[in-house]
């Protein structure tokens, strides 16, 4: 007999938040599901947040759901870090599993903290990194495994380039990228950094006023380099002001150069970029050549429903209906590792690499050397001097 799951959604609808990814809707569709609650202190326009995520009850805090119901996993909607360790320590204690919103933490001694708490209840925990999950960046990995751009050599990423250009695009939207990097080539093993504000070398006081509550960060133009294993080199790129609404492809993406081929990919919101392969190796510079490549669906979800897309741009769900698969297919994943007590597909040991990586780059600019990983120090190089 499947196993009958029960799911809580917490998201509080009276934080105004960007980007939202859609988390709240992941559920609707699989098999054997039920979400018992929507946790939502405001109640304004409930009955259609509550279809939404065909949510049974609903519930003014984390508390009172806790105290009625007992959910096998909750999702941490709020994109806002500083909302996720008290909601994670008190659905630990209850051994509740997590699907998480990114970024975990804006803090990288936070994120140990947050793996302690999970390690010892003993609880399954994934990140939500949706393009892990996406048929069109897993199709990228497979082909990049499979030899189809001979041996990688560097990896180029993007941020959106908004006006949150620099270091809150680092943060926010960086995450996507840099996990990815790692998700196709491993972890880093040095860094190197160069942060600029208003054309000038950064400086520890040059904080910079945020859209979204988060740590300080500083500069407006960020570029910074990691060795990655197996001789490949990444590099993460962020300035303000480049993002123009109608251009006809976004900046924020993720190139891969190897001996004989390219792949590249826009991470876009939405959902008309193409996987795009270039067979000219190494600099495809001179008369670049590129052909979309048919996606390899590897994904399969036993007596899940078709995807709804007509929830594709409601509120707080992206246009693209990639996020809406994604999602899908990251909770899916994290329901079959508690099943078989294995790994998510994006865990909290991925999203510390990528907390270590952002912090190494406020580090390296800041002492102005190449920074090698692991951290030595985990005070966080904008809040506490290193």
């Amino acid at each position: 007999m499947m196993r009958h799951w029960k799911i809580a959604i917490i998201k509080d609808s009276s934080k105004p938040m960007l980007g939202l990814h859609g988390l709240h809707t992941a559920f609707r569709g699989l098999p054997n599901v039920e979400v018992v609650a929507l946790v939502d202190s405001n109640t304004d326009n409930l009955e259609r947040k509550m279809a939404q995520v065909q949510a049974r009850a609903h519930y003014a805090t984390c508390q009172a759901m806790l105290a009625q119901e007992a959910p096998d996993i909750v999702a941490i909607t709020s994109r806002h870090p500083s909302d996720h360790l008290e909601q994670i320590r008190m659905l630990a204690q209850r051994g509740c599993h997590i699907y998480c919103e990114k970024p975990v933490s804006d803090s990288f001694a936070e994120v140990d903290e947050i793996i302690r708490i999970v390690e010892a209840s003993g609880i399954k925990f994934a990140m939500a990194h949706p393009a892990r999950h996406d048929i069109a960046f897993r199709t990228m990995k497979h082909m990049i495994d499979a030899g189809a751009i001979g041996r990688p050599l560097s990896v180029v990423g993007r941020g959106k380039c908004d006006h949150r250009g620099g270091g809150e695009d680092l943060l926010v939207l960086g995450t996507h990228i840099l996990d990815l990097q790692t998700y196709f080539f491993g972890a880093p093993e040095s860094v190197m950094a160069d942060i600029r504000m208003e054309g000038q070398l950064a400086k520890r006081s040059d904080t910079v006023k945020t859209v979204e509550p988060i740590r300080p960060v500083i500069g407006d133009d960020i570029f910074a380099v990691f060795q990655l294993k197996n001789g490949v080199r990444s590099s993460f790129e962020t300035r303000r002001g480049l993002y123009q609404p109608k251009q006809p492809a976004p900046h924020m993406g993720i190139r891969v150069m190897g001996t004989e081929g390219v792949l590249s990919l826009r991470f876009d919101d939405a959902g008309n970029q193409p996987l795009l392969l270039s067979r000219q190796g190494c600099c495809p510079d001179d008369h670049p050549e590129f052909e979309a490549v048919a996606l390899q669906e590897d994904r399969v979800i036993p007596g899940a429903e078709p995807l709804d897309r007509s929830l594709s741009g409601s509120p707080d769900v992206p246009h693209a209906p990639w996020f809406l698969a994604a999602n899908r297919f990251a909770v899916w994943d994290l329901m079959r590792a508690i099943e078989t007590d294995g790994e998510a597909i994006a865990t909290l040991a991925d999203a510390r690499t990528v907390a270590e990586m952002i912090e190494g780059i406020y580090t390296a600019h800041l002492e102005r050397r190449t920074l090698t990983f692991p951290l030595t120090n985990q005070a966080h190089p904008l809040v506490e001097k290193v």
